[in-house]
């Protein structure tokens, strides 16, 4: 470890305000193209892991559906700290593991299939329309933990993220890419982290 990443490192430990719990970070199928992008990964679970973190997202935003089986065989051979949840598009079943990776099973998607399946269970009788509120969403979706930190490399865009679950987010932009991101890039965002006032949409 570098000075600076130590100096972060230190600031960190002794920051008052905890560490994020559960972090995301958004990356693209074209990060997943460059030379060290699947290192640097295993690098980023490493860190959350050791400065905190309980859960970790990896949520991989893809143009092309047809490139989703390449990636899920390739983001299966990482090495990591925790067990793993692989999830995908058409994928339904809830995903329960510290490190859960999304891999082009959009937002949007996501909450319409959970929609869905509540309007079934309406129209059997299963369940009162009355009685719907937030949770009976939340079971139904397959990715259900909200993160405390969402962390986007690249660019300032999520595309389609996980719209329900990140909705009391703190989102963290940086212009380094992927490729590039260090641990002082993470330890960065976790202290800015550390450093808002959470307000939780209030």
């Amino acid at each position: 470890m570098g000075l600076y990443d130590a100096y972060l490192a230190l600031r960190h430990r002794r920051h008052p305000a905890g560490p994020p719990s559960h972090v995301a970070v958004v990356i693209t199928e074209r990060d997943l193209l460059e030379q060290g992008a699947y290192e640097t990964l295993e690098r980023f679970l490493s860190w959350a892991f050791e400065y905190g973190a309980e859960r970790v997202t990896i949520y991989v935003s893809v143009l092309d559906a047809a490139v989703v089986p390449t990636l899920e065989r390739e983001l299966r051979t990482v090495e990591a700290p925790r067990s793993t949840a692989f999830r995908g598009p058409g994928d339904t079943e809830r995903a329960d593991a510290p490190i859960q990776v999304s891999i082009g099973l959009g937002g949007k998607h996501e909450f319409a299939e959970a929609v869905r399946s509540i309007a079934q269970e309406v129209e059997t009788g299963a369940l009162d329309p009355g009685e719907i509120d937030e949770v009976d969403v939340e079971r139904r979706l397959v990715f259900p933990d909200e993160p405390d930190l969402v962390i986007k490399t690249g660019a300032e865009r999520l595309s389609d993220f996980m719209i329900w679950q990140s909705v009391y987010s703190e989102l963290y932009f940086t212009d380094v890419n992927w490729r590039d991101f260090r641990k002082r890039d993470y330890l960065r965002a976790v202290l800015d982290f550390q450093n808002r006032q959470r307000r939780f949409g209030r």
